[in-house]
């Protein structure tokens, strides 16, 4: 299963405070890379990750979330979002 996570950050957070805890947040991020469950990271324009993960259910998503080190220290939480295969396209073909 895919999920769509959006960061939401904590209002009032000094980034530039927090250097340590993002090399953590980095490490934990390559670790998921290299376990298959982050598939795409990215940011969006106000900085805010926009991760694609795959795993077997949404709890396994939300918990991987959790245990990232911005959420466990309550600088960040994550808006997550099943993705579900388009189906759209079946409006293209005529069913016979």
């Amino acid at each position: 299963m895919k999920f769509l996570a959006v960061e939401k950050e904590t209002a009032g957070v000094k980034w530039q405070n927090e250097q340590a805890i993002l090399q953590e947040e980095a490490k934990c991020v390559y670790n998921l890379i290299k376990k298959d469950k982050i598939r795409e990271i990215y940011f969006t324009e106000s900085h805010n990750a926009v991760l694609v993960l795959e795993c077997g259910s949404r709890e396994e998503a939300e918990n991987i979330l959790k245990e990232m080190p911005i959420a466990q220290k309550g600088l960040s939480g994550f808006d997550l979002c099943e993705l579900k295969p388009y189906t759209g396209l079946d409006r293209l073909i005529n069913k016979q």
